[in-house]
């Protein structure tokens, strides 16, 4: 049995591989200026480079969207797939860590007083401070969390879920009081990035996330025999010769480095960390081997897809992606804590 759902998850390492693919095309494809997708190419194909509008579309807004969406998707679903090993609990997310959150007060404070931050760091990151700071905030977060819940070189996984959700609540307050503060302009820019966005997409961000993301989901899949160990309890995975402090340590910072990475880029989207995880325990089973790798493929895809729902609802304008992820994923959510009561049952 074990080795039947191996040998289905490798074969739906490819298949997911495939709807990548196509869904990559789709994105590039697709957009309100109804620019053809091989008419750029073609223009790029007998050396016009990008200065025709086709290729400017193609190669300025599509192609950095695409594979910032890709990456954010990637990082968050796999990020799910080891919070909820590491938990043992389907319903976990990365959002329970507050690196969200730390990540949000960041990007606020980016928006609200990022003039008058000290050092001209407002100046020397340019348009790339908004994700700089959400990313510096996501990190902060993650050292604060690391601190309270490591004793003796051990960290108490029950002590950080707590801690992070008492520093949530703390900066959800200093982001209230900064909101308060903002003014109509700030107040819309706050707006479409708590939602989720990946309108704003560029090849800046696309290398400011993209080797953090793809770094952090490398180390995330070497976890996989330690997440497996872990599902039978701490004392049976360390009888079993499994390093059960360094497993935690490496999980913890892999799913810090590649949330923060994420919601730096496109704000806050939810959903993608519990969803995909559960949906390939359904198909091919818990065993992280296979799950950790189809949890990146399908995350990237289903984030892309999400993008390109939100691209044509409202036409020509653009929903925030985290509404789609939302409207999608909450029936999903809930549907889960209908058939796992006991999991969260006190």
């Amino acid at each position: 049995m074990v080795v039947d759902r191996r040998q289905r998850a490798r074969q739906l390492h490819g298949i997911l591989a495939l709807v990548l693919v196509a869904v990559s095309i789709t994105s590039l494809a697709v957009g309100a200026s109804g620019t053809s997708l091989w008419r750029a190419l073609w223009s790029l194909a007998m050396g016009a480079g990008t200065t025709t509008t086709e290729a400017v579309i193609l190669w300025e807004i599509r192609a950095p969207r695409t594979l910032l969406g890709a990456c954010v998707g990637a990082a968050l679903a796999v990020s799910g797939a080891v919070m909820q090993g590491l938990f043992r609990n389907p319903l976990a997310d990365p959002g329970l860590l507050g690196v969200s959150a730390g990540a949000g007060l960041g990007a606020l404070l980016a928006i609200v007083v990022g003039g008058a931050l000290p050092f001209g760091m407002a100046g020397v990151f340019g348009d790339a401070l908004l994700p700089v700071m959400a990313f510096v905030g996501a990190w902060a977060s993650m050292m604060v969390l690391y601190a309270v819940a490591t004793r003796s070189g051990r960290t108490s996984v029950a002590t950080m879920l707590l801690a992070g959700i008492a520093l949530g609540a703390l900066t959800g307050a200093i982001s209230g009081l900064l909101i308060f503060h903002a003014d109509d302009l700030q107040l819309r820019e706050l707006t479409f990035w708590q939602l989720g966005s990946l309108a704003g997409s560029s090849w800046a961000k696309v290398l400011i996330a993209g080797p953090v993301v793809l770094l952090a989901t490398l180390i995330a899949t070497t976890l996989a025999r330690g997440l497996n160990g872990l599902a039978l309890g701490e004392a049976s995975a360390h009888h079993i010769g499994i390093n059960v402090q360094r497993t935690k340590n490496i999980a913890i910072l892999a799913v810090s480095a590649a949330t923060g990475a994420a919601v730096a880029v496109s704000g806050g989207i939810g959903f993608v960390g519990i969803v995909v995880p559960h949906l390939l325990r359904l198909a091919t089973g818990p065993d992280h081997h296979g799950l950790l790798v189809n949890s990146a493929l399908l995350g990237a895809s289903l984030l892309l897809m999400a993008d390109i729902i939100s691209r044509f609802v409202v036409a020509p304008a653009e929903l925030p992606i985290g509404i789609v992820t939302a409207v999608l994923g909450a029936p999903f959510f809930l549907w889960i804590l209908l058939r796992r009561r006991s999991v969260v049952d006190l």
